[in-house]
């Protein structure tokens, strides 16, 4: 196999402009071609980032693509990553890989009959600081984790996306469209969940979108906006996680976890960088000193200053995993783990009742600073 990846992206829509920006940092992968049920969207990026525009049957029947991504919308993951694996493509999906734990089971086996491999997003928990809390609790310096807290909470997207009404329809809301930034950090660091609990609810039947160009149309909501979610992990931790699109403003952090040995603090997992803080017993929380990691350097210019933005290193990093056949960081397992504890949790909303869960999976390897240096074309 060459020692480069042929990538075709199947959805021009926002995120899509991101994959193709963030791509041409890293090794292993080059963006060829785009596809949408839009003709004309898929023209514009193509246009936009000099890459070509097909036919979705094109894309996925083209020589030159070995691998493709699916950026769709959520409730179309599914019959579209199946499109890809029964065509004969790798696939790597964003974020949720289905919208259940039936679709999700069926396309691990779609890829295992094929012989094709299967990845997903999020990989921000791959970045700079996220990577930097992995060290210090594989080095012990917390102890044994047992608990621990987490808060993604804000007042919805109508407010900037200019078409909002998807993540308010089920397969949206907070749990399935940012629960899984938290979800797979906390994988990341403590490791698979044994089963959920949660209490669901929806502040307004409606939502008004105030960004352009839609500005002033009303949307209805019909999946829960509001989650209190407990998951107790397979190594004996417990951990709340809090997840709400009705929260005007709130003081909680974003993520704490408690050790017999300590007390850890991280950033927004959404995000690749921050600040990382780490208490020892009778002491104060300190920042821990940044690291060299090359995914927590700025490189992004954001509202609140200068941010690390390295999406697609997951994407990279699968593409080097099938090329040297090792573990796949973004895998289909830890994503299908994700999807069930996310789905479990609102199911539990609606059942009210503790929720086992099936599925497991293995702590990814971690990425240090010479695996992420690695990745990339220039460190």
């Amino acid at each position: 196999m060459a020692r480069t990846l042929g990538i075709g992206i199947i959805g021009a829509g926002n995120i899509s402009a991101t994959y193709l920006r963030l791509a041409p940092l890293f090794r292993g992968i080059e963006m060829r071609a785009i596809a949408d049920i839009s003709k004309a969207a898929a023209i514009a990026r193509a246009s936009e980032y000099g890459v070509e525009a097909r036919t979705i049957d094109d894309l996925l029947s083209s020589e030159d693509i070995d691998l493709v991504v699916n950026l769709t919308v959520p409730d179309a993951h599914f019959d579209v990553s199946k499109q890809i694996l029964s065509g004969g493509k790798h696939l790597y999906s964003e974020k949720p890989l289905t919208l259940s734990l039936k679709e999700g089971l069926e396309l691990q086996k779609i890829a295992s009959k094929n012989k094709l491999k299967a990845g997903c997003a999020p990989d921000t928990y791959l970045g700079g600081a996220h990577q930097l809390a992995r060290k210090l609790i594989d080095d012990g310096q917390l102890g044994t984790i047992t608990s621990g807290t987490a808060h993604v909470m804000n007042h919805g997207m109508e407010h900037w996306h200019p078409n909002p009404d998807f993540f308010y329809r089920p397969g949206g809301g907070p749990i399935l469209d940012l629960g899984p930034y938290y979800i797979a950090n906390l994988i990341n660091l403590i490791g698979p969940v044994r089963r959920v609990a949660a209490l669901t609810s929806t502040a307004t039947p409606t939502r008004t979108i105030s960004s352009e160009p839609r500005k002033g149309e009303t949307i209805k909501v019909t999946t829960p906006t509001t989650i209190q979610a407990l998951l107790e992990f397979e190594s004996g931790a417990s951990i709340t996680l809090s997840a709400s699109w009705d929260v005007w403003a709130h003081h909680h952090p974003n993520m704490e976890l408690y050790g017999t040995e300590g007390s850890i603090f991280l950033p927004d997992p959404n995000f690749f960088g921050g600040e990382v803080k780490l208490a020892k017993p009778g002491k104060k929380p300190r920042a821990v000193k940044a690291w060299a990691h090359p995914f927590g350097a700025p490189n992004q210019k954001h509202a609140a200053g200068m941010m690390a933005n390295y999406r697609t290193a997951g994407l990279a990093d699968m593409a080097a995993a099938i090329l040297t056949g090792r573990d796949i960081r973004c895998s289909i397992d830890r994503a299908l783990h994700g999807v069930e504890i996310m789905v479990s949790i609102l199911r539990s909303g609606e059942e009210r009742k503790f929720i086992d869960i099936k599925t497991t999976c293995s702590r990814p390897e971690a990425l240090g600073i010479r695996e992420a240096k690695s990745l990339l074309k220039k460190a």
